[in-house]
């Protein structure tokens, strides 16, 4: 199993000496067994839970806030930043492929950035207090020009100073595209501001594509479903991912920009869940994640056109107007 893999190395690392801390998200690991939990606590790792006994079911914002970043940082000096779980993926059922996914490695000076955001988070969820030394000198504050050209920022969303700062970084970049915006988004329920975005972008010539997951695992999945409509009669190209489970949250623009991170287009990420992406302005950056994309909407993306959207089952779509409804329904009850 990929996760007790993972956990025998953070432990061979703990009994080296090397400090290990671990932060899971309560609701996303609650189906960790007891037996692991315990294994955990008796070894020498650093382990907390964020929002133990979190409860999708009450409509309040504390039981809806989730730590939904995907975030692996070794020696302050390497940093993963992506939209990949610790989850068996190989054991795959009926033969068929595992999810699509991506993820970045980083080096350099942003990792700095990366490193304070985990280390505050730390010290928030367990009060406690990391040794200066965790802060390296040598890695600068607030570079990100890197000296082949690449511009890079680590961007974060948090309910208190950077509620909006993904959301914003998108809706620049969305609102100065110039030829093409394509997005590969696995929960994509967008807001009133991103939903006029793209539909402006189009509207000025802008050729915007959407991947979207296929495999609808939760019955709210089937919101994103509602803007097929809209978006289809302004022009947006919409594939939908069926080969395998989609959980992607990438996007590249103009050829320039791009993205990976842990933030869906929906209101859980942008308006409440902790979540973490990395902006880029590298152009070979870019080109090699848009290659990535189309090679997932050639090998197992199914086009969405208007006429088949229009003849789609009833059920269908009733499934997906409930489904919309009820998340607005939820965010108005919670006072979001």
């Amino acid at each position: 199993m990929t996760g007790i893999k993972i956990l025998t190395a953070l432990k061979e690392a703990a009994r080296r000496n090397i400090d290990v801390y671990l932060l899971l998200d309560g609701f996303g690991s609650r189906d960790l067994s007891q037996k692991v939990i315990d294994e955990i606590k008796s070894s020498k790792i650093h382990f907390l839970f964020y929002h133990p006994k979190i409860s999708p079911y009450q409509m309040k914002r504390i039981s809806l806030r989730r730590l939904h970043r995907k975030m692996f940082l070794i020696d302050h000096k390497i940093a993963y930043v992506g939209g990949i779980n610790i989850i068996d993926d190989s054991n795959v059922p009926n033969g068929k492929a595992p999810r699509i996914d991506y993820a970045a490695q980083l080096k350099g000076p942003v990792v700095c950035s990366i490193s304070q955001s985990m280390v505050k988070l730390w010290k928030r969820v367990s009060w406690s207090h990391l040794e200066k030394s965790y802060t390296p000198k040598h890695i600068q504050k607030n570079i990100t020009l890197y000296p082949n050209g690449t511009k890079l920022s680590f961007i974060e969303r948090d309910n208190f100073r950077h509620r909006q700062d993904i959301e914003k970084a998108y809706l620049h970049a969305i609102q100065n595209a110039k030829h093409e915006i394509l997005i590969a988004n696995a929960y994509f329920i967008p807001g009133k501001k991103f939903e006029k975005a793209l539909i402006d972008a189009t509207r000025k010539g802008v050729s915007v594509t959407l991947l979207l997951k296929g495999e609808m695992d939760y019955f709210l999945s089937n919101a994103t479903r509602a803007f097929y409509g809209k978006f289809l009669k302004e022009g947006i190209t919409i594939f939908e991912y069926t080969r395998s489970f989609m959980h992607s949250k990438v996007a590249v623009i103009d050829g320039t920009w791009s993205t990976v991170g842990s933030s869906n287009i929906d209101p859980f990420s942008l308006l409440l869940a902790r979540e973490a992406n990395i902006m880029v302005l590298d152009k070979s950056f870019a080109s090699q994640l848009k290659k990535n994309i189309e090679e997932d909407i050639q090998f197992g993306g199914t086009e969405i056109l208007l006429k088949d959207w229009d003849k789609a089952h009833l059920i269908k779509r009733l499934k997906s107007r409930m489904a919309y409804l009820f998340i607005r329904l939820s965010l108005g009850i919670a006072n979001i």
